[in-house]
């Protein structure tokens, strides 16, 4: 009885993992249309009174991120007391796309911030007093804390502390689809989490084996291996496998890219601040359909999409994952597959939020990023997006400032043809100029040349298609292959 019992119930498991299975292969399957994936995204609000996980904070071990009632804290150590405000803004919105309710900001002015607790100890104590005052269950700081500052601010404060790295992690784990960018998330969560590993005290000094060993048996550990150590191994070879998934996904991207290159098609990057209008460009440029919120971080993963010239010439533009102050470096390194759409582009659209308080820091920072990906040489067309409702003052001290910017916006359809236009001047034009008779027979070259090159003047004659046109290296020898003719020297030479 009891073993037609466990047969019935094994099969069950069975049965309903293949379902399981089934289900979620066919939820990667279907495609979600933007209203319904903005509608999921508005409807996640993190729940008030279900925070038992803090109600002893001595004893949590790998706790979830729990942010629903939150006290901002910020640390001015340079600049002026704006840019202080500025930070803690923003802040402030990174906190509520995460999902949060925002009850209270605190700053101080330091000339660092303390080695112990982040800030000092009489900021502490009125933290302490403002978080039992408001009811909040949560500290956000304004910067990345190390696991010694984490852990003293948690015993003093006796709420959950998160920094600002793991609420932007926090952030692109809710906004990750793809499979790639799910994994790229986890690997920079595991990332972070792997220095700042807490637990029960001496707990985690435990040296047993056997079942004692986490189910893993004999061999389940080294010799005097701890029960942290073997976490931190674990997680090491997690992220190993999570690296080597990431390197199989790349190289689909990279056979696409490749595949461009080699017809020589220019590409464009859209980049620039979270929440500066990147999306709804590409959208108005190319009616991509990709999903737009007024939120930060909305657009992961990248799109690519393309598009041409008034002259007919092909060109690629991709949308890309929003840049921010103080870019987690595990996000930049998790995410570099995705990053080198920026940094192997022809020309880099840098799309600036005109009606943001600080602009100019916007700028840096992402030049910032774009540095450190090795896009630092690539031409670059600043675009000054939301003009509508911007400080007519501030558009122009960009403009003067910034060489190479145009103003738009996309709402109203202001300045659109006077940004594709210039987009459309700095795309690289192609080297070697042709003049041939093409026969009626080798209309795929005439077709190849409308598509990558630049024509002058095209006429239909009795022997064929006589034109006149400027074309890359490689199309160049093709005509000459197919036509029989000795090699074009490039104009100049």
């Amino acid at each position: 009885m009891s073993k037609d019992f466990d047969d019935e119930f094994e099969a069950l498991l069975r049965e309903s993992a293949r379902v399981a299975a089934e289900f979620d292969a066919s939820e990667e399957d279907e495609s979600i249309d933007q209203s319904q994936e903005l509608s999921e995204r508005h409807a996640l609000r993190r729940v008030q009174g279900f925070s038992t996980e803090l109600q002893d904070i001595s004893e949590a071990e790998y706790r979830q991120l729990q942010l629903e009632r939150v006290v901002l804290v910020g640390v001015w150590t340079e600049g002026t007391i704006k840019d202080a405000e500025n930070s803690l803004a923003e802040l402030k919105a990174l906190a509520e796309t995460a999902g949060s309710e925002v009850l209270e900001g605190l700053i101080q002015r330091r000339d660092k911030p303390d080695p112990a607790t982040y800030i000092g100890s009489g900021k502490v104590t009125e933290l302490k007093q403002v978080v039992a005052s408001t009811g909040a269950d949560t500290v956000v700081c304004d910067g990345e804390l190390s696991p010694s500052q984490l852990r003293q601010l948690e015993d003093k404060l006796k709420v959950k502390v998160v920094d600002r790295t793991a609420l932007i992690l926090d952030i692109f784990a809710q906004h990750a689809k793809s499979k790639e960018g799910k994994a790229q998330v986890e690997l920079a969560q595991i990332a972070y989490l792997l220095p700042r590993l807490r637990g029960w005290g001496d707990s985690l000094s435990r040296q047993v084996g056997g079942r004692a060993a986490g189910g893993a048996g004999i061999g389940g550990r080294g010799p005097g291996e701890t029960k942290i150590e073997t976490d931190r191994r674990r997680i090491r070879d997690k992220m190993a496998k999570l690296r080597r998934e990431i390197a199989e996904m790349k190289v689909s991207r990279d056979t696409k890219r490749q595949e461009r290159r080699r017809f020589n098609i220019p590409s464009v990057a859209i980049a620039g601040y979270t929440n500066a209008g990147k999306s709804s460009l590409l959208n108005k440029l190319t009616n991509a359909g990709v999903l737009v919120e007024n939120a930060l971080f909305a657009t992961l993963d990248p799109t690519v999409r393309k598009s041409e010239t008034s002259d007919g010439r092909i060109y690629t533009l991709s949308d890309t994952v929003g840049f921010v102050r103080h870019l987690p470096h595990q996000l930049i390194d998790a995410f570099k597959s995705t990053l080198e759409e920026v940094s192997e582009s022809d020309l880099i659209v840098h799309v600036v939020d005109g009606s943001h308080p600080d602009p100019f820091e916007q700028i840096r920072a992402v030049r910032l990023v774009i540095d450190e990906i090795g896009g630092k040489d690539i031409p670059e067309i600043i675009a000054i997006n939301k003009v509508d409702i911007a400080d007519p003052a501030v558009i122009m001290e960009i403009l003067r400032k910034e060489p190479n910017s145009y103003a738009f916006s996309v709402r109203t359809g202001f300045g659109i043809e006077g940004l594709l236009h210039a987009i459309e001047s700095s795309l690289p034009r192609p080297s070697v100029e042709i003049n041939f008779v093409i026969p009626y027979n080798r209309g795929d070259l005439v077709h190849a040349i409308h598509e990558r090159g630049e024509i002058f003047s095209e006429k239909y004659e009795a022997e064929g298609t006589s034109i006149h046109a400027r074309v890359d290296g490689g199309l160049a020898q093709r005509i000459e292959k197919g036509l029989g003719i000795e090699k074009t020297q490039p104009e100049g030479e």
